[in-house]
Parts: C-alpha cells; sequence; structure tokens
C-alpha cells in the first residue's frame, strides 16, 4: 500500500521587482509661501532702489498726488446752486427728501402726542408679549420695558428719547424691507449672492462716518441725511444673514417638498422662509442694533434726539449731560436687545401645557392690544402728555461735582500710581507719538511695499493688489500724514486689545465660572452703541489721542473675547485629553495645542478686532484724536465737503489696507 502524500500549497506569486520611484524634480522655493513671495521679492529688488532714489523721503511725494479737495468743494457748491432747479432734485433727491422729513415727523409727533403714559404702557404689554405671558421671562422683560422707559423720563430726556425712537422706527422698517429683499435674492440666486458678498463686506468695513459724508452733500444737514445713513448703514445684517437663513435650508424638508409637488413660490413661503425664521430675526436683531448705534453717530448732521444731547454735552466737556442723555440710548438698547432676542428664543417652541388658551396665538395678540387700547386711553385722559416735570432728576451736577472730585484726587497726583490722566499722558508720550513719529518718517514706498507683503501672505494676489493700491491711494488724495497718524493710533488700540482678549478669552476658555461673569457684562458691551464709550474715558483720560484709543479698546474687546472664547471651546477635546496624557501642563496645552489649532477662530478675532478698533479711533475725533477724526468732523460741521469727504475716502481705504491685511483666506490658514 503506497503512502498518501499531501501536495504541498502552491507558493504565492512571486512580484515583479519595483522600479524605484523616480524622483520628484525639486522645485525652488518648495513651500507654496515662498513661492508666493519670490516675484514680489524681485519686484521690490528693480523697484525699491528706483523709487529710493527718486523719492528717499518718508513724506508722500507732491508729484504723486492729486487734487480731489477743490473739485469736492466745487461739486458742493453746485449743488448748493441747483439743488431747487435741476431735475435730479426737482423729480427725485427732493421726493425722497419730502418723504424722510414728513414720515420722522410723523412718527415723533405720534409718540410724543400720544403721551408718555400710553407709550410706556405699549411697549411693556408688547414686551411682556413677546416675553411671553405666562412665562417668567415675559415678567421679567416687561420689568426691564418699564424700568427704560421710566428712567428715560425721569432724567428728563423723554422728548429726545421719542425723536430717537420715531427715527429708529423708520429706518428699522425701510432696512429691514430692503435688507430682506436683498437678502432673498441672495439666498435664492448663486450669480446674486457672488455679487452682493463683495458690496457687503465693503459696507462692513467702512465707518460710519463715512455713510454720512456724502449724503450731507445730497441733502444737507437735516434728518433726510441721517435717516437714509441710518437705513443704508444697517440694512447688510438683515440682508447677509437673511440670504445665510435661506441657503442653510434643511435640504430633506426641501426635497419632500418638491416630491410632494409644491411649487418654487410654494417651496419659499411653507419651507425655506419658516425654517430660516431664526437666522432672520437675528438680522432684525443686528440691524435694530446698528440703526441705534447710527442715529447716535448722525446727530453730528443733525438727527436730533438723544445722540445730539450727548453730542453737544460732549462738545462742552459736560461729563454729568452727556451720562444724562447716555443712560437713555443704553436702556434703550437694552431693551430692544431682550425684546428681539426673546422673540428669537420662543421661535419653534410650542404654547407648552396651558389650561388658559386666551394667552396663546392671535388671541394672546388679541388680548394684549385690547388692554392696551383701553388703558392707554384711561390714561391719556387722565394723564398729561408730556412727561411731569416735578417727576424729573438733575443728575448733571452731582456727576460733575463728582468729576471734579475725581480730577483732583484720582485722575492726577496719586502717589507711585500717578492717576488715569498721568497714564494718558505716558501712553501718548512714550506708545502714541514714537508709532506716529517711527510711521511719517518710513519711506513711504516701504509702507506701501509692507501692505503689499502683508496682503500677500494673508489672503494671496487678490488681497495684495488691493491692499497695495488702498494704501497709495491714501497718498495720492493727500492726506498721507493725517492717516498715519489715524494708523498709528489704529495699531496702539489693536495692540492694547488683542493683548488683553487674548489673555481673558484663554482664561475665560478654562475657567467656565470667569465665562459666566464675563458674559452680561460682554452682553451689555455689545449693545451699547459708539458714542456711549465716549462718555466714561473723557471722564477718565480727559480728551485727546489717548481717549480715543480707550474708548476703541473698549469696543472692540468684547468681540476679540467672544471669539477667542469660541474658538479655543471648539478644539477636540481628544486632542486635549491626549496632550495631558503625555504630561503636557496647562501652560503647553494652551500654547502647543489650543492656540495652534483655534488659529483660524484667532485670526478672524484679530480681523475683528482691527475693523472695529478703527472705526472707534474715527469716532474718536468727537474727543481730540485729531487726524482724519477731526477732519471728518470739521468737515461735517463747517460744511468743509473737501475736506471731509476726502478724509471718508481715506478711512475707506485705511480699512481695506487693515481688512485685507489681517483677514486670514483658507488657503492661508491651511484649513480645508
Amino acid at each position: 500500500m503506497s503512502a498518501v502524500t499531501t501536495p504541498a500549497p502552491p507558493s504565492p506569486p512571486t512580484e515583479p521587482a519595483r522600479k524605484p520611484a523616480p524622483r520628484a524634480a525639486r522645485s525652488w522655493p518648495a513651500h507654496p509661501l515662498l513661492r508666493r513671495l519670490l516675484p514680489l521679492a524681485v519686484a521690490a529688488v528693480v523697484l525699491v532702489p528706483v523709487a529710493a532714489a527718486l523719492w528717499g523721503s518718508g513724506v508722500w511725494p507732491s508729484a504723486l498726488t492729486a487734487d480731489v479737495k477743490t473739485p469736492l468743494d466745487d461739486a458742493y457748491a453746485w449743488v448748493v446752486r441747483n439743488r431747487d432747479t435741476h431735475p435730479v432734485f426737482l423729480y427725485f433727491l427732493l421726493h425722497l427728501s419730502n418723504w424722510s422729513d414728513d414720515s420722522v415727523g410723523w412718527m415723533t409727533d405720534l409718540l410724543v402726542n400720544v403721551g408718555w403714559f400710553p407709550v410706556t404702557l405699549g411697549a411693556v404689554l408688547l414686551s411682556w408679549r413677546i416675553g411671553g405671558l405666562q412665562s417668567r421671562r415675559g415678567v421679567k422683560l416687561a420689568g426691564v420695558t418699564l424700568a427704560s422707559f421710566v428712567v428715560c423720563g425721569l432724567l428728563g430726556m423723554w422728548e429726545a428719547t421719542m425723536e430717537t425712537l420715531a427715527l429708529m422706527a423708520i429706518a428699522v422698517i425701510v432696512s429691514a424691507v430692503i435688507g430682506g429683499l436683498l437678502g432673498l435674492g441672495g439666498g435664492l440666486s448663486d450669480r446674486f449672492q457672488k455679487i452682493l458678498r463683495p458690496v457687503l463686506d465693503t459696507m462692513q468695513i467702512m465707518p460710519a462716518f463715512a455713510y454720512l459724508l456724502p449724503l450731507v452733500l445730497l441733502f444737507g444737514i437735516g434728518v433726510p441725511s441721517a435717516l437714509i445713513a441710518t437705513i443704508i448703514y444697517a440694512a447688510p445684517p438683515m440682508a447677509r444673514l437673511t440670504a445665510l437663513g435661506l441657503r442653510g435650508a434643511d435640504a430633506g424638508v426641501m426635497e419632500a417638498a418638491r416630491s410632494l409637488g409644491a411649487s418654487t413660490r410654494q417651496r419659499l413661503l411653507t419651507a425655506r422662509l419658516p425654517l430660516a425664521r431664526k437666522e432672520i430675526l437675528l438680522g432684525l436683531n443686528q440691524t435694530i442694533m446698528m440703526a441705534l448705534s447710527m442715529v447716535t453717530i448722525a446727530s453730528v448732521v443733525g438727527a436730533g434726539g438723544l445722540g445730539e444731547e450727548v453730542f453737544q454735552a460732549l462738545s462742552t466737556v459736560d461729563v454729568g449731560r452727556a451720562l444724562a442723555a447716555g443712560i437713555p440710548i443704553v436702556l434703550l438698547a437694552v431693551w430692544l436687545d431682550r425684546t428681539t432676542a426673546a422673540a428669537g428664543d420662543r421661535l419653534g417652541e410650542g404654547p407648552g401645557p396651558s389650561p388658559v388658551r386666551l394667552l396663546h396665538g392671535w388671541r394672546g395678540w388679541s388680548l394684549t392690544a385690547g388692554v392696551g387700547v383701553v388703558a392707554s386711553t384711561a390714561g391719556a385722559a387722565l394723564l398729561i402728555e408730556e412727561w411731569p416735570e416735578p417727576w424729573t432728576v438733575d443728575i448733571s451736577q452731582p456727576v460733575n461735582r463728582a468729576m471734579d472730585w475725581f480730577t483732583g484726587h484720582l485722575a492726577e497726583g496719586v502717589p507711585v500710581l500717578g492717576g488715569t490722566r498721568t497714564w494718558a499722558d505716558g501712553f501718548t508720550t512714550w506708545v502714541l507719538d514714537p508709532l506716529r513719529d517711527g510711521l511719517t518718517a518710513t519711506p513711504w514706498w516701504l509702507l506701501v511695499l509692507l501692505a503689499a507683503v502683508l496682503g500677500l501672505l494673508a489672503g494671496g494676489w487678490g488681497a495684495m493688489a488691493t491692499a497695495a493700491a488702498s494704501m497709495a491711494g491714501i497718498g495720492v488724495i493727500d492726506v498721507w500724514d493725517n492717516s498715519l497718524d489715524t494708523l498709528s493710533q489704529a495699531i496702539a488700540g489693536v495692540v492694547v486689545t488683542l493683548l488683553l482678549g487674548f489673555l481673558i478669552g484663554v482664561v475665560a476658555a478654562r475657567m467656565p465660572v470667569v465665562e459666566r461673569v464675563l458674559r452680561p457684562l460682554l452682553d451689555t458691551m455689545q449693545t451699547l452703541p459708539q458714542f456711549i464709550y465716549l462718555i466714561p474715558v473723557v471722564a477718565l483720560f480727559n480728551v485727546g489721542r489717548s481717549a480715543a484709543v480707550a474708548a476703541a479698546v473698549l469696543y472692540a474687546l468684547p468681540a476679540v473675547i467672544r471669539i477667542t472664547v469660541q474658538g479655543l471651546r471648539q478644539v477636540d477635546p481628544a486632542a486635549l485629553e491626549a496632550s495631558r496624557s503625555l504630561g503636557a501642563g496647562t501652560f503647553q496645552q494652551i500654547c502647543q495645542v489650543q492656540v495652534p489649532l483655534a488659529r483660524p477662530a484667532l485670526m478672524l478675532a484679530l480681523n475683528q478686532g482691527v475693523v472695529l478698533v478703527l472705526a472707534m479711533v474715527i469716532i474718536g475725533g468727537f474727543v481730540g484724536s485729531g487726524a482724519l477724526g477731526y477732519d471728518v468732523v470739521f468737515g461735517l460741521q463747517k460744511s468743509a465737503l473737501g475736506t471731509g469727504l476726502t478724509a471718508g475716502v481715506a478711512i475707506v481705504l485705511l480699512g481695506l489696507v487693515l481688512d485685507r491685511t489681517t483677514q486670514r483666506t483658507r488657503s492661508t490658514t491651511g484649513t480645508p
């Protein structure tokens, strides 16, 4: 019997030997950033010696300037001569001006003539209904509203408050309609969105003063310029957030509506718009807050109301009077912000379990309106229309006396510390003056080249071209020195803002209790109009460039802190846990893990800080910042539109330079 042999398993096929892949040809420079900088470096090597030989000083050469002030003054003179005869004014601008005057005047008369009691009661009932008639939130919101309106009357600012509310009401209605229509177009059309986005980006970086100057040229000093400027300034948030909400609609819901045979119009009305309600209401909230901010600033062109009271008080350094007018502005901001925020929070919530159906839906609104009409009619019959004079409290004198005491004891002469005004003088002497002198002494071509390099590093060739052209444009319109003075203040403010904002943001991100403490303070600071920040800095630091920088830091700090905290909190917890397991300490985790991973958010914080600081430094022209801010204020007050408009153009160009050199794109941040 022969043995059975088991065949051996077949051996795997032998793979042919792979040839080593040819090494890629080395290209120099290998790093994409170096490849991007190489052409610019070559151009600099060629052009810089030529520029240094022709124009070696730091001053922008007069041969490269163009006179734009004289044509602008001539244009203003032509407008004044032809305002009553030219067809453009007679058949378009005059009607627009008359509509502005009539609408704001009608709304002001309505609020003033109805009387303080019906207006207050109506606002309280409206807030209560929006917050919920059966909820604690509604009661709190009604209490905040009542306190806000009562304090406005007690401070003797009732009529000024009604003037501000009237102008705001018309501006918000028109801004919401225009912004909503633009957002609707941007949300439904990709082509329209591509056209709309750069326009909104440019409008976002333009300081508020830039909106006033051309309108004063067309409409003169008065309500029409203020109203139209407020409409233009407040419309972009509504347009941007409406488009964002429409584009972010749930694709599954839209597909379901399409499968059920809904037409394009039906899908828009029954699916896309309802899904975008929260974003639209957030846009309305931002529009309201920006309108309030612009209304106060527009007092410089005759808007009246609370802003004019603050402006007149600041012009005479009357801190007490400015505070008396500033407090109602803050209260209005808080009331409007909380009311719209409550409406947004309640979207999507059901009526909840309640046996009282009368308090929900249209029944609740009808009940609120009925109670308001009855109570207001009774109140108007029993009480006078104007706020009673005996019910007012004058706080200006006590505040001014407190200011005198503060100036004598704490602002100067404090042992060792020196006092706040001593700090302001030191900051001006040791920071602002050297920075301004250094910028003005730097050759102009080197600053243009530096703007180009920073733009290239930040956003590529397009940002480089925009930054360099904008920096050169500042010199061409012959405001080089004043622009560098403003730039020095903005740089100093940005550095202080980033140091404080990043430090506070890191601490708040690591310690939740700090964030909870800071949250109401940041909420309040972000609702304050720009004018209000000028009041405390004048009290602490007197007028001057240091006061403008301090106001800019206070104005920009909340946004930087919020974005920093959000960016650090969004870092993957697994990365933190891995670093902790490897023995990394808290400082190492922050520096080596959180900050690198949160770099896109931190760069956004930098960009927002730059834009906000520049906007506030310009407003600092009211408290002695000088430079471009002073030119704008001078042009508005003295009808020197050539000086004012030239400074306004320089502000826009400077804003473009700072925005393009700090706005990192995806390719430069490395995000996918």
